[in-house]
């Protein structure tokens, strides 16, 4: 179990490492800069500026200063949001962003697992038809258009829920929906497929010739087994939905991550973009971690395959 952690936890460093080094290199390939503007900065002003942030050293120079203070988990000050730190403006904004995203990660999961189990359990019935024609639906129609049908008709039509700001669970329950309902149509359709292939397997046919409960049969057996592609998806699902929706978050008016997100692109604000990105690509990495470490709990047959081949 050790040398099953130690190379996932080698492989995750080594993955950050390339995502840190790529961001850095294509930030700088970008044409201009962060103090590039329409009204151009009079020459010996723009290099005092670039002098203070160091964008005149050499990249190699630039490339390792940068490293040593990720390494410290210092992600620098921001060229735009000046006296004011990337790890502040996260810090700040995420769990805005972390609390829309655990809700709707809760909303699809839970949804999700439960309407792919019961149209598993009813196949070819009413009950299926409508959990897949209502699975499509929500992995055709984009996130945006699921949020200005939500607003219109639960927030103007018939005013049940706030529509934007976020100040209680009642401005909550729109933006969740909105973010959770791709991600449940997924889940949904995922468990009924992989359902209906457990239930044809011989120990679910054994585990009822010797009579044990439908109930036992379903949830210690077969979802047991089906779970695991769900597991798969959950990994980087998990990381996308809590740093938060660009989309989402600028329908409702939400002051989360990806408004600093969005903004630091079009001011090109480089320390932020790659702290944004560093922070999301390590939820990422962790997510993806944890989903590998939780796959031998489930299954332990994985951990045993890879210790036999070895």
């Amino acid at each position: 179990m050790a040398q099953y952690i130690g190379k996932r936890l080698l492989g995750a460093i080594v993955v950050m490492w390339a995502i840190i080094t790529i961001t850095f290199l294509l930030m700088r390939a970008i044409p201009g800069g962060p103090f590039t503007e329409e009204k151009k900065l009079p020459p010996q002003i723009k290099a005092t500026i670039e002098a203070t942030y160091h964008l005149n050293d050499p990249l190699w120079k630039q490339y390792s200063d940068y490293m040593s203070h990720v390494v410290r988990l210092d992600l620098g000050p921001s060229y735009k949001y000046i006296g004011r730190s990337v790890n502040e403006i996260i810090g700040e904004s995420f769990p805005v962003s972390a609390q829309l995203g655990l809700g709707a990660l809760t909303f699809a999961l839970v949804g999700g697992l439960i309407a792919g189990v019961g149209s598993a359990l009813k196949p070819n019935t009413w009950l299926d038809y409508i959990i897949t024609i209502g699975s499509t639906i929500g992995l055709s129609v984009p996130t945006f258009i699921i949020g200005a049908v939500l607003v219109y008709w639960l927030g103007f039509v018939w005013p049940i829920f706030p529509v934007a700001l976020w100040k209680g669970p009642a401005y909550m329950v729109l933006p969740i929906i909105t973010l959770g309902a791709q991600p449940m149509a997924f889940i949904a359709r995922l468990t009924r497929s992989t359902m209906l292939e457990v239930m044809k397997q011989e120990y679910i046919k054994t585990a009822r010739a010797k009579g044990l409960k439908k109930s036992t049969i379903i949830l210690k057996h077969a979802l047991r087994n089906a779970v695991l592609p769900v597991l798969t998806y959950i990994g980087p699902l998990a990381a996308a939905l809590l740093t938060g929706s660009f989309i989402v978050e600028t329908i409702f008016a939400i002051p989360g991550l990806g408004k600093y997100f969005v903004t630091s692109i079009y001011n090109r604000d480089y320390t932020v973009i790659l702290g944004v990105t560093i922070f999301y690509s390590a939820l990422v990495v962790a997510f993806n971690l944890l989903v590998d470490l939780l796959y031998p709990l489930v299954d332990p047959r994985i951990t045993m395959g890879e210790e036999e081949s070895q």
